[in-house]
């Protein structure tokens, strides 16, 4: 990876702070599980005392935001603490759904390895999450993800407790989706296997609106990546 790589996913900057489109498939911290390049390091090489404000999972794709200062760090970390920011996600799931103004609020706890969550109402932590139905396809639905609080895979889990869960991830009930699924007359050439429409875990982190250190309130939105894109117009087109 090179530093323009970084330069390519820019949506938004400032004095204070720099927003990506995160691509899918891309760390935001250290893996220790896969090592390599990930966000942190690319951000430090764009600007010496970039911060992290906050992460999303490697295969979730969105905007995220960089502080360039210390300053500009604690004013945002300040927000995300006191739940002042609004965070809106898109997800593609299984099946046809009302979800408008569903709110699950079901305390997460972590498992000892780290990479699974599950509902834990005795000693787990808060986590809400607010859905709304965007829009409904012939077997799949698009959703907008509201999280309140901001617990690790919080959003595929309450996705999975409304027996919604998002395609592409088995880890939490998810199915893969498969164009010979939506289209009526579909012939696979012989000797080839078919490949799921998304490769990855169906959710995009559309916005993030936040209040800048000037006091005003800021929207900042991500674009789909090529392949939600893809997943969407396939959708569109053959419902």
């Amino acid at each position: 990876m090179k530093k323009a790589d970084l330069q390519e996913w820019i949506i938004q900057e400032d004095e204070d702070y720099i927003f990506i489109n995160k691509p899918p498939f891309f760390a935001s911290l250290e893996d220790r599980a896969q090592p390599g390049l990930n966000l942190n390091v690319l951000a430090k090489q764009y600007w010496a005392d970039a911060q992290l404000c906050h992460r999303l999972d490697k295969e979730t794709s969105g905007v995220l935001a960089i502080a360039k200062h210390p300053e500009a760090y604690r004013h945002m970390s300040m927000q995300f603490e006191h739940r002042q920011i609004a965070k809106r996600y898109h997800a593609v799931v299984g099946g046809l759904h009302d979800l408008d103004g569903m709110v699950v609020n079901l305390p997460i706890s972590q498992s000892s390895s780290g990479g699974t969550v599950y509902i834990d109402k005795a000693e787990g932590k808060q986590a809400e999450t607010i859905f709304f139905t965007l829009k409904v396809y012939k077997n799949h639905t698009l959703v907008e993800c509201m999280p309140i609080t901001g617990r690790m895979h919080q959003i595929r889990i309450h996705l999975h407790c409304l027996n919604t869960p998002i395609i592409g991830d088995p880890q939490y009930g998810g199915k893969e989706i498969y164009l010979s699924e939506l289209k009526r007359k579909f012939n696979l050439k012989e000797g080839t296997e078919e490949l799921p429409l998304i490769k990855r875990v169906a959710l995009h982190a559309y916005s993030l609106t936040y209040s800048n250190l000037k006091n005003e309130q800021v929207e900042v939105v991500a674009e789909y990546p090529k392949d939600f894109r893809v997943l969407i117009k396939k959708l569109e087109e053959l419902s």
